[in-house]
């Protein structure tokens, strides 16, 4: 959430830049309409307050001298209808305000390229270089329809569309690149595994802004009247963590990584990639989540993006880094890096990865703060989010960037270990 301080002082010149920046409409006219009712309301319910304190403070002191308080009590009683519904219409206004403040989105860094979409996205860099194939190229779902190894008929029987059952060697190598990337980020990049919810109540996805915006595009259950929602990613559940927290500047940065399930309704996405496993209801990702104090933010972000790189690199996997322009980042990002992977079967570069420093935007609806050692008082933290990477694209990746021309596919050194030695998918 935008500091209201922007809201209030100059709404205008945040208009243009959100207009400018992500095309987003702020309604200036009927934001300030709203507050000034909330100025009136708020000054008149202050001055009932104070009437409504002096006179019971007079109605202590007459009875203390035994005079009568019948007329003070009387005029106590003539106002505080008013002072009530009043204190109700004030709460109505900071609802109003407050409903339209969560639907902004987070305005984007001075040196984030100006851009409608992801045609004008800006490449940073391209590492390594995509393999020359002397057979026919089979993509994913082919190399894994082999022993229904990759099997989406089942996955639809048992849950639906976009839903994937993994078999044999190919489950075991998607489970192979999770622990692979966990150890790399704890052992070598100095992050803490962390072990969280799936399920997550309301207060954490609206702290890190997918409520109320994006609530199409989340799994939502209940049991009796408390309502849960399964995880987009566990960005939500680890970002949460601080919220309503004041850290002390000695535990500063903190760095998590998790290992999860993820769950996206996919609204809106259409018809894109309702082939494999590109784009699932259900998936896996391993996360990376940096909270620090704001000095350092920027510093994180190339860091954590670099972690991201490393997992690519470790692996072979071509791929390139590019900067999202204002019309492509995500809501509550001020500046994002996106990997994109090399897929033989689409001869092109596909998202794997995406790095956000999103500021003070979700510790600001998330009250998270620390303690500045130089004033004393609590302060915003900044929060920033990656995946590091996406399992399965990572899977997809290496099945088809590893593929043989007898449908095999070669295991990738670091990942031996982890499969128990096994040089090749047969």
């Amino acid at each position: 959430m935008l500091d209201p301080a922007l809201l209030r002082q100059n709404p205008a010149d945040l208009a243009d830049r959100l207009r400018s920046s992500r095309g987003f409409e702020l309604d200036v006219s009927g934001l300030a309409s709203l507050e000034a009712d909330r100025k009136r309301i708020q000054v008149r319910t202050q001055e009932l307050q104070s009437l409504r304190n002096s006179r019971s403070k007079a109605i202590g002191q007459a009875k203390a001298k035994g005079e009568d308080v019948s007329a003070i009590m009387a005029e106590v009683a003539a106002f505080a209808d008013e002072l009530k519904a009043s204190e109700v219409a004030l709460d109505e206004l900071r609802e109003k305000i407050e409903a339209i403040a969560q639907g902004i989105p987070n305005v984007p860094a001075d040196d984030v390229p100006l851009g409608k979409d992801e045609s004008e996205n800006v490449e940073q860099h391209r590492w390594g270089t995509p393999r020359s194939f002397d057979f026919p190229v089979l993509d994913h779902v082919e190399l894994g329809a082999r022993h229904q190894r990759l099997d989406a008929e089942a996955g639809a029987k048992l849950s639906g569309s976009r839903f994937t059952v993994l078999r044999g060697p190919i489950a075991r190598l998607h489970r192979a690149l999770a622990q692979f990337m966990l150890d790399l980020h704890t052992g070598e990049h100095g992050f803490d595994e962390t072990n969280v919810p799936v399920l997550v109540n309301p207060e954490s996805l609206r702290g890190t802004g997918q409520l109320p915006k994006f609530e199409d595009d989340l799994f939502k259950t209940a049991v009796g009247e408390s309502p849960r929602y399964l995880i987009p990613t566990s960005e939500v559940s680890l970002t949460n963590i601080v919220r309503d927290e004041i850290v002390d500047a000695e535990n500063l940065p903190q760095r998590m990584t998790a290992h999860s399930l993820c769950f996206r309704a996919e609204a809106g996405s259409g018809g894109r990639d309702v082939r494999g496993m590109i784009r699932q209801h259900q998936f896996e990702k391993v996360e990376l989540v940096t909270v620090c104090a704001p000095a350092d933010s920027e510093a994180e972000h190339q860091r954590m993006t670099r972690a991201a790189e490393v997992v690519l690199e470790k692996l072979g996997l071509p791929y390139r880094k590019v900067l999202l322009c204002t019309g492509d980042m995500g809501f509550s990002a001020i500046k994002t890096y996106d990997l994109e992977v090399w897929l033989p079967s689409q001869d092109t570069y596909r998202e794997i990865s995406s790095c956000s420093n999103c500021g003070d935007f979700q510790a600001r609806r998330m009250q998270a703060r620390w303690r500045n050692p130089e004033t004393g008082k609590p302060e915003l933290l900044h929060t920033l989010n990656g995946s590091g990477v996406a399992v399965g694209r990572a899977m997809i990746a290496v099945m088809e960037n590893y593929q043989n021309a007898d449908g095999s596919i070669t295991v990738p050194d670091v990942l031996k270990p982890y499969m128990g030695g096994v040089d090749t998918i047969a």
